[in-house]
């Protein structure tokens, strides 16, 4: 392998070209963590016959510039695939590829670059789509922990500091908890002028919304444990290129590295391997046309034809306690306990199913509807569906959280969406269904007032009622039997 670096369109680019003469096919990976972190994944790529292109992006390490967040990759992107197209050593293919935020370089450069610099295709995996969608659920409710740990580590910065916030925390345990939350940069003791203004973002989908457009093939990867799942599945439905394929897991937003819950023997992928051989077929034309893709079934140990038939079935729940309970946001339910206080007054709805009376798969969104009350003008509802094992433990299958805005006193009649799950229920399991006011800190807090949650600085109680008769539980169920499938079958098709 040959490796040499460039500055292209002024930023700092690395260069690894595969042995013997060219032109190669090239691919495209532009980071904001440093590109020499992606030195073993572009040697990988230069083995397999491609050359490899890594580049920071603007403000990052060795780039030079101001970092802004999704603000420059486009036109950088597109300078960059001109320059690769140009080179004595490209034969004019290239594949834009990355994970996290480099998948929105790749995403972006697709959808939005003038045709000459548009990629031939692209692989994002656990992508994150934009400020807004990283930011916000899909209900607007604001993702809180996630952001202000990414910000701490990489907000307006030159380099990164991954433990920032974990270092914060241990000095300051209620750090999340002080308000006004745009005032949390003062409390890092960090400048960080883009995080206030992360929170006006709120036009979620821009890219999803593009990607009927696209022209090229699509390799989508994800992790049913990422936060970004929903985002991961919905630009592969949206996808309007040639081809379009969906591969998702038992993981976590690291892949197959972090497997989650449910992971099993069979779902160890050679991610690397699998994304050079899909380049091949993709550059080759040889993909067949239309969706397809492969999804692990976790609790299984197997793999399922994506678009595999499910059917919305409500699962019967009945109330264990507290269908009239508080929301106090000085003391609110947190996400990152799973155990269920037995004293006092209820903080929380709680309902349950009986034991399941056979296995139960349960593949494709999860939904509550609910016919509740809150005596404040806004109020958040936050489900949480739990698996109680017949070995008595307790493992988080799916939350949502749903922002609604009604008259004080006033019954409605909504809807929150939990995400996706798809898992193997073993026979006995029980689904305990929690809603609650919040789902602290990895959402921010409710205030109740109907100020903004992020700029709020007084907070009240809620007083919530919950009709038991209008709560239903609605998981999709497989249908028939599974036919298992091997994820290269599927990508490869």
């Amino acid at each position: 392998m040959t490796p040499f670096s460039a500055a292209v369109a002024g930023l700092a680019t690395d260069v690894r070209l595969p042995d013997g003469d060219g032109p190669f096919p090239a691919v495209l990976i532009r980071t904001p963590y440093d590109r020499a972190r992606h030195r073993p994944e572009a040697c990988g790529w230069a083995r397999h016959g491609f050359a490899a292109v890594v580049q920071d992006v603007r403000g990052r390490f060795a780039s030079p510039g101001e970092w802004h967040p999704y603000e420059n990759e486009a036109a950088d992107g597109a300078a960059t695939a001109r320059w690769i197209r140009r080179q004595p050593w490209s034969d004019g293919r290239l594949v834009a590829a990355g994970a996290s935020y480099a998948a929105h370089c790749a995403v972006v450069l697709a959808l939005t670059a003038p045709g000459d610099a548009r990629p031939d295709a692209v692989i994002a995996a656990v992508p994150a789509l934009g400020a807004a969608d990283t930011a916000r659920e899909p209900s607007g409710v604001e993702r809180l922990l996630s952001r202000a740990g990414w910000w701490a580590a990489h907000g307006d910065r030159r380099d990164s500091d991954a433990g920032a916030l974990d270092k914060a925390l241990a000095a300051d345990p209620g750090l999340l908890t002080h308000l006004p939350l745009t005032g949390l940069p003062e409390r890092l003791d960090r400048d960080l002028p883009s995080w206030a203004g992360l929170w006006r973002h709120r036009d979620r989908g821009r890219l999803v919304a593009r990607a009927a457009h696209a022209a090229m093939p699509l390799l989508a990867v994800g992790g049913h444990h990422d936060h970004f799942a929903d985002d991961t599945v919905e630009l592969w439905r949206a996808w309007g290129g040639p081809s379009a394929r969906l591969l998702l897991g038992p993981w976590g937003h690291g892949l197959a590295a972090e497997p989650g819950p449910g992971a099993g023997p069979a779902h160890r992928v050679r991610l690397g391997e699998l994304y050079v051989r899909w380049a091949r077929r993709a550059l080759g034309g040889e993909l067949a046309p239309g969706h397809h893709g492969a999804l692990a079934l976790g609790g299984a140990d197997l793999w399922l034809p994506a678009g595999t038939g499910a059917e919305l079935r409500t699962q019967p729940v009945r109330l264990l306690h507290g269908s009239a309970f508080t929301a106090d946001p000085h003391r609110p339910v947190r996400s990152d306990d799973l155990t269920v206080p037995t004293g006092g007054p209820p903080d929380r709805c709680l309902l349950a199913t009986p034991p399941l009376p056979r296995p139960l798969d349960a593949a494709g969104p999860v939904r509550v509807r609910l016919r509740a009350t809150a005596d404040t003008p806004s109020a958040d509802w936050a489900a949480r569906l739990v698996a109680l094992t017949p070995q008595g433990t307790a493992e988080r299958l799916a939350v949502g959280v749903a922002r609604r805005a009604e008259p004080p006193g006033r019954e409605a009649e909504f809807t929150v969406g939990l995400g996706r799950i798809a898992r193997r229920l073993p026979a006995g399991t029980r689904l305990r269904l929690e809603i609650a006011g919040h789902h602290f800190p990895a959402h921010a807090r409710n205030p109740h007032t109907g100020d903004d949650p992020m700029t709020a600085v007084r907070l009240l109680v809620s007083r919530r009622e919950v009709d038991p008769d209008g709560v239903a539980l609605g998981l999709h169920v497989l249908t028939s039997r599974p036919t298992p499938t091997e994820p290269a079958k599927e990508i490869l098709r």
